[in-house]
């Protein structure tokens, strides 16, 4: 595992979420030999998505998590699930030899298929995570405008009028006590949740119908072959096929996916309880981030507390003062959130990718890997856990549209990865200036 992202077994971050956590289950540690169909290596939501898709085909799946359930960036994130895709004008270019005509219905059905799965397990397993819909995409320039309105058009000839409305500058000030937005697209569709409440359900879903679950159990090894298996210093689990979902979190098949997605830190805050200022600020419990290249993104949480996130570190190591980057943007967005006191601070590592489509692939016959989300990973997770459980299970046709998507690869790793993805992003955020 990678010593700068994860100091071997640990308790959860020190974050809001892991304070505020409803199952405080302890998973046992991999011990011995067990035999399964499917060996699922990260307990984050690639892995505990997959698995409870496969559990619910009938298949017994272990799950082996070197720390917790959750620990990385699916118990980390800002808890927003949006319709935007990361890479999707990269995905229409690759996969239009591939799908042809159907490349743009594809991509669209795709933006909302993780908010479908994620609200119908909700439903189904009675997880308590939060769940609430309404989100704003908010606008600080006109060119930002001209994008909201071109998705709005889309949306309304998809049929999904009555689920978007553009709003301008009076429209925002009903929605939002700030003075940063110029307009915003309203989004009924878009949800927002407590991620590690979610992810903690799902892993107690999963297991409910018969997945194993392993923490504390660090993945050393994978053997390859007809009958492959994941090894671990205190245990090893054979199975039919082995899942490779750690995401950025692991250093695992260097030969296949060394320079393949890089680590990116963001940082979020959240606030002292707001009380009555919460609806002052945010009337209508929306999520909201903008449309820079770099945004701020934030929401309130089910105890009236701001949690804010923004910006984004491609050093791939942590920020030393969270609070003291973020406090500015909070009160630039919120001037009556002025001195308000911040009560947790945490970091959350971003699997990037260069061109930001999500990698899935097969490392050999029976070994297989999904990861690089680059900032979108809640609903985007739930989607490829969809469709790596059909590939493993013999439906092929939707993973081959995303395994024959070419992929950069950096040279030297994370050495030579993070300092081009951080030119990349100084780039882009010149370009922002100027659009």
């Amino acid at each position: 595992m990678n010593a700068a992202l994860n100091n071997g077994p640990a308790q959860r971050a020190p974050s809001y979420y892991s304070a505020t956590l409803n199952d405080h289950t302890e998973y046992p540690q991999l011990k011995g030999t067990v035999q399964v169909d499917v060996a699922i290596i990260g307990g984050g939501f690639t892995g505990v998505a997959t698995a409870v898709e496969l559990a619910e085909r009938g298949l017994k799946v272990a799950i082996v998590e070197t720390n917790r359930i959750g620990w990385g960036a699916s118990g980390r994130n800002g808890g927003q699930v949006t319709g935007s895709l990361s890479g999707d004008e990269a995905m229409r270019t690759q996969m239009r030899n591939h799908l042809g005509a159907e490349v743009d219905d594809f991509i669209w059905h795709l933006r909302w298929r993780g908010h479908q799965v994620i609200e119908q397990r909700v439903a189904r397993y009675g997880i308590d995570c939060d769940l609430k819909r309404g989100h704003l995409h908010a606008a600080m320039k006109p060119s930002h405008m001209e994008e909201l309105r071109s998705f709005q058009a889309e949306a309304e000839r998809r049929g999904m009028g009555d689920q978007v409305q553009l709003l301008d500058r009076n429209g925002v000030a009903k929605h939002l006590q700030s003075p940063l937005y110029l307009g915003a697209l309203k989004n009924l569709r878009n949800l927002h949740l407590h991620p590690l409440n979610l992810c903690l359900g799902e892993a107690r879903a999963a297991h409910s119908l018969g997945a194993l679950i392993f923490e504390n159990s660090e993945v050393l090894d994978i053997v390859h072959g007809p009958r492959p298996a994941v090894v671990t210093a205190h245990g090893r689990v054979e199975a039919r096929q082995v899942m490779l979902a750690g995401d950025v979190y692991h250093k695992l098949e260097k030969r296949q996916l060394k320079g393949k997605i890089f680590p990116a830190m963001g940082g979020i805050v959240t606030t002292a309880p707001l009380g009555d200022l919460a609806e002052q600020i945010n009337p209508q419990d929306l999520a909201v981030y903008d449309c820079r290249f770099v945004l701020d993104y934030y929401r309130l949480t089910a105890d009236k507390r701001l949690l804010f996130g923004g910006g984004a570190n491609y050093s791939g190591k942590d920020s030393r003062d969270i609070e003291g980057e973020l406090r500015p943007c909070i009160e630039r967005t919120f001037p009556a959130l002025k001195g308000v006191p911040i009560e947790f601070q945490w970091s959350c590592a971003m699997g990037i990718v260069v061109n930001r489509i999500p990698q899935l692939g097969k490392l050999s016959d029976n070994v297989w890997y999904c990861q690089g989300y680059s900032g979108h990973g809640i609903a985007t997770s739930h989607i490829m856990g969809e469709i790596m459980a059909e590939a493993l299970t013999g439906t092929l046709e939707k993973f081959d549209t995303f395994a024959q998507c070419k992929h950069v690869r950096v040279p030297m790793g994370d050495l030579l990865g993070n300092p081009l993805l951080a030119a990349g992003m100084w780039y882009y955020q010149m370009l922002e200036k100027l659009r």
